[in-house]
């Protein structure tokens, strides 16, 4: 069966290449796009992916909002209240501050700083982010850390102890991270003092207060009876914290819909393509399936013939597109644009190939079953 497809897929080279054409543009078009949204919803989510946390903590933020990247500060002495409620062992203050960062070669660029308590730094950056420095050098004064892609994008040279200015203060850069890019921003991690000092801000308010609860604790339960006592305030589990903020950014910037839409339109326009295109070579070879069915072939087996060949296309143009996209892949990784093609994300290309070249070749199956044996004679 194979075989015979495979002569099948030789007779008409100049269709055969246009069906596989359309299916590495498609699924090309797919994985990099699918393959941007991943991206670029893992950096909605990094204040919380870069931080040092542990699957007993849950934060606390204001009740105004569900993105953790915009925040309005809460009073301090929420840190010592809720340190005494029940099942919680230690809770940590967390600042966010929007600055301007200005460098020695007179480059200005628009940052946050993390500030976390020290050696803790609960927000981070996480060990397997860190690209030079120590995470411990950011507890000295005027420290603070740097990310390696944003070099490109200030236009400047990063480097260990390179002097800056924050909010026209002098700094040094003693730590860079790397893959700890901020969405629509730029994340510079500090202490909680630093941020303080150079933010301008008295220490009466905090933006974030990370509770760490006791070893066996009901983490729901906890994060209702936070709910119920500070109405003012909302508690997360981290990880639905990270999801709601992709969710609201998507939402809100209608990023989800224009993705969503161009990866539907090169699922449809592929379909249609491949199945057009085996239609018509479906007519160019009409004798010859009616010779199958002449001799004794059933219409269950000219169809199979059918359907391998739309397999031998899928396999032959994903391999194509799997080559361009990894190649894509590596392209930008200098950029600091990081696409992860997991196993399981190779595997749904593979499938919706299948979908889109067998699915496709429908149109020839239909023509071909109506096809009598004396009909092309």
């Amino acid at each position: 069966m194979i075989l015979l497809a495979w002569k099948f897929i030789k007779f008409d080279r100049s269709k055969s290449i246009g069906i596989v054409t359309a299916i590495v543009i498609s699924i090309f078009l797919i994985g990099q796009q699918l393959g941007l949204l991943g991206f670029l919803m893992g950096l909605m989510g990094n204040l919380v992916s870069n931080a040092n946390l542990d699957e007993r903590d849950i934060w606390v933020i204001e009740n105004q909002t569900e993105n953790v990247n915009v925040l309005n500060r809460i009073d301090q002495r929420y840190v010592q209240e809720l340190r005494s409620i029940k099942g919680v062992e230690q809770t940590y203050p967390i600042l966010i501050v929007n600055c301007q960062a200005s460098f020695l070669d007179g480059k200005t660029a628009g940052v946050s700083l993390v500030g976390s308590e020290a050696p803790m730094f609960i927000t981070g950056p996480r060990q397997e982010r860190i690209f030079e420095g120590k995470l411990a050098d950011l507890a000295t004064p005027e420290a603070l850390s740097a990310e390696f892609f944003n070099a490109s994008s200030w236009k400047t040279d990063l480097y260990l102890n390179k002097p800056i200015e924050i909010n026209g203060k002098s700094a040094r850069i003693k730590l860079i991270t790397k893959k700890a890019q901020a969405f629509g921003g730029d994340f510079m991690y500090t202490t909680i003092e630093n941020a303080r000092f150079y933010g301008n801000l008295d220490p009466s308010t905090v933006s974030i207060v990370s509770v760490r609860l006791q070893e066996g604790v009901d983490k729901a339960a906890v994060i209702a009876r936070i709910n119920r006592l500070y109405p003012k305030l909302r508690a997360w589990d981290v990880e639905k914290l990270r999801n709601s903020t992709v969710k609201e950014i998507l939402i809100s910037s209608n990023m989800g819909m224009s993705f969503g839409t161009l990866v539907v339109f090169a699922m449809i326009s592929g379909f249609f393509i491949i199945g057009l295109t085996l239609y018509s070579s479906a007519l160019d070879r009409i004798k010859d399936y009616g010779t199958l069915k002449a001799i004794g072939a059933k219409k269950g087996y000219v169809n199979r013939l059918i359907v391998t060949q739309a397999f031998l296309y899928a396999v032959f143009g994903f391999l194509i597109a799997m080559v361009l996209l990894l190649g894509f892949q590596q392209g930008v990784k200098n950029s600091g644009l990081f696409i992860d093609f997991s196993i399981l994300f190779i595997a749904f290309l593979f499938g919706l190939t299948l979908l889109i070249s067998i699915g496709g070749s429908l149109f020839a199956v239909r023509k071909i079953s109506k096809l009598e044996p004396a009909s092309v004679f």
